[in-house]
């Protein structure tokens, strides 16, 4: 790869880093070239982008990124690095993915790295489980609004059964 190829992944990689706040670190070493396809796949059918991309230039392309990723350089960037990048709604999307490949084909790879949730870091493995089942910024705002509704809906459903009732008991007095 020559300086201005490499130049050009520099600049696409940082632009997407400032893009977006939300991407993945995978190591998808030791994958087949068929699974590493369908991965690929996956990966695209859910709205995910997929890339591979050499160590040196991911340090690079994070060093003009306004925020401190000096903790990825030494754990997480060193051999097989995948880069996954999804948008601000579905930042639990690839961890999604990689839970359900490992399931579906019963491999350990590919092994989340790292992962940037709105340039939150989460280093190594164990955080895949959390990352999975991490709830969108519309989901939370859905159960806040569901939260502030019921004691609301509570209210109004009391008083419109008590006014059935009190209702009825005046019709039924009247009646006698």
């Amino acid at each position: 790869m020559t300086k201005a190829e490499k130049a050009v992944v520099i600049k696409e990689l940082s632009e997407k880093f400032k893009e977006t706040s939300n991407f993945y670190f995978t190591d998808a070493s030791g994958l087949t070239v068929a699974e590493v396809n369908n991965f690929r796949q996956k990966c695209f059918d859910n709205g995910v982008e997929y890339k591979v991309v050499k160590n040196t230039l991911i340090r690079k392309a994070l060093e003009t990124v306004d925020a401190d990723f000096s903790s990825l350089n030494d754990e997480v960037l060193t051999g097989f690095s995948g880069v996954m990048f999804t948008g601000a709604e579905n930042a639990n999307v690839p961890a999604k993915i990689i839970k359900e490949f490992k399931k579906a084909d019963s491999a350990d790879r590919p092994k989340l790295k790292g992962a940037s949730i709105d340039y939150d870091l989460f280093i190594g493995e164990e955080h895949l489980s959390m990352l999975a089942t991490l709830k969108s910024k519309n989901e939370l705002i859905g159960e806040v609004i569901g939260l502030l509704q019921s004691p609301a809906k509570n209210v109004v459903s009391a008083l419109q059964s008590g006014g059935q009732t009190l209702s009825g008991l005046v019709k039924t007095l009247s009646e006698r």
